[in-house]
C-alpha cells in the first residue's frame, strides 16, 4: 500500500511565527491522484517537498503506506519527483538519464535497460533515446523527466508544477498525457499547480490551500459546485464567480447601491452575505435584473459581458446567439438554485 497521510504536518521556517504549512491533515489513497492547488505562497509546494524529505517536518508526521517517514531522509521513502525545470544532466542521453537513478542503485546494465525501453515505449520516446537533452523540444524534456521517475518504480509520483515551462497548446496536450498515464500505472500521485484548470481537470480530488492552510479538499466537481469558502468558491472556476456584498432584506439581497438580487435561501433579514453566482448561471431575459453592457469578449462561440447593475459590476457567459455590444441595455435572470451565500465576516458558506 502507498496511501499518503498529512497529520497535523507544519513547517515553520527559523525567524518567521507564521507556518508555511499549517496543521495539514490530508489522506490521499492509494493509486489517488490529488491535486494541491493555491496562490502563490499557499503552502502547496512546500507541502510536496515536505513528503519528498526536501523540507522539514517541525510538526505532526508524513506517512507513507501507514509508516512515518518524517525524518527519513529522501532517499528512503520511496518516492520519486518531476521538477517544474526537468533537471536533467546535458551531458548525458535520453537513455542515461532515465537510468541513472537505476544506476546509482546498483541495478544492472540489462535490467536498465529493460525498464528504460518499457518507459520510453509509454512516452513515446523510442527514436529519441540516444539524443542529448538540448535536441530535445520542452515537451519531450517533460516526458523524459517523467521517464527518470517511472523507471524507479516508486510508491509514490511527486510532481511540481512540471507543465509551467510549455507552452498553452503542449500544456493541454501534455496534462492529458500524463492523467491517462498515471491512470494506467495507478501508483499514487501528488501533484503541485497554481492552475485551476489544470487541477480540475487532472486530480481524482483536489486541495485548495491558502496561506499554508487547507481550505478543502473534494472533487473537482463538488469544489465547484459546493465550495465551502468565498475563497475557494473564487479560485475555483472560469470566469470567476462573482462575489457581491450584500445585506438580506425580504426575499432578495440588497447591494450597496440597492441592487435587489434573488435569493431563496431563508436567511434573518439584515444577515450581512457575499452574494455568489457564477457568470454560466446568468442568463439574458426579458425580465431580470436591470443592467448596461460595460465590457464584451467574445471567446468563439460564447461572449464573456461584463454588466453594470447601477453601480454593482456582473460578470456573465451568453452561450451564442447575436454579437453584443457595450452601451446595450440587458435584463439578467439569475438561476437562484445556483447562488451560493456566504457569510461575509467568516467566508464560509451558508448553508
Amino acid at each position: 500500500m502507498a496511501a499518503v497521510e498529512y497529520v497535523g504536518a507544519s513547517r515553520i521556517y527559523p525567524g518567521n511565527p507564521i507556518p508555511a504549512v499549517n496543521k495539514l491533515d490530508l489522506n490521499v489513497a492509494d493509486g489517488e491522484f490529488v491535486v494541491l492547488v493555491g496562490p502563490s505562497g499557499s503552502g502547496k509546494s512546500t507541502a510536496l517537498r515536505m513528503l519528498a524529505g526536501l523540507e522539514d517536518v517541525n510538526e505532526g508526521e508524513i506517512r507513507i503506506g501507514g509508516v512515518d517517514v518524517s525524518r527519513k531522509p529522501p532517499k528512503d521513502r520511496d518516492i520519486a519527483m518531476v521538477f517544474q525545470n526537468y533537471a536533467l544532466y546535458p551531458h548525458m542521453s535520453v537513455a542515461e538519464n532515465m537510468g541513472f537513478a537505476l544506476k546509482l542503485k546498483g541495478v544492472s546494465k540489462e535490467e536498465r535497460a529493460a525498464k528504460v525501453r518499457n518507459a520510453a515505449k509509454l512516452l513515446d520516446l523510442e527514436r529519441y533515446l540516444d539524443r542529448k537533452p538540448k535536441a530535445l523540444s520542452g515537451g519531450q524534456r517533460q516526458r523524459v523527466a517523467m521517464g527518470r521517475a517511472i523507471v524507479r518504480e516508486p510508491s509514490v509520483f511527486l510532481m511540481d508544477e512540471p507543465l509551467s515551462n510549455l507552452d498553452a497548446k503542449l500544456r493541454v496536450e501534455t496534462r492529458a498525457n500524463i492523467a491517462a498515464l498515471q491512470a494506467r500505472l495507478g501508483t499514487t500521485t501528488l501533484y503541485v499547480t497554481h492552475d485551476q484548470v489544470e487541477a480540475m481537470t487532472m486530480g481524482d480530488r483536489v486541495a485548495v490551500l491558502k496561506d499554508g492552510i487547507l481550505q478543502q479538499v473534494d472533487t473537482p466537481r463538488n469544489l465547484y459546485d459546493h465550495p465551502g469558502n468565498a475563497f475557494v468558491a473564487g479560485f475555483i472556476g472560469s470566469p470567476e464567480i462573482n462575489l457581491i456584498p450584500a445585506t438580506v432584506g425580504n426575499g432578495a439581497a440588497m447591494t450597496a447601491s440597492g441592487v435587489a438580487l434573488p435569493l431563496t435561501n431563508p436567511l434573518r433579514p439584515g444577515t450581512e452575505i457575499v452574494y455568489g453566482i457564477r457568470p454560466q448561471h446568468i442568463t439574458l431575459a426579458t425580465d431580470g435584473v436591470p443592467g448596461r453592457i460595460s465590457l464584451v469578449e467574445p471567446t468563439g462561440e460564447d461572449q464573456e459581458l461584463v454588466v453594470d447593475m447601477g453601480g454593482e459590476d456582473i460578470s456573465v457567459v451568453v452561450h451564442g446567439g447575436r454579437l453584443l455590444s457595450a452601451g446595450q441595455d440587458v435584463k439578467l435572470s439569475i438561476d437562484i438554485d445556483k447562488v451560493l451565500p456566504f457569510d461575509r465576516a467568516t467566508g464560509e458558506r451558508i448553508r
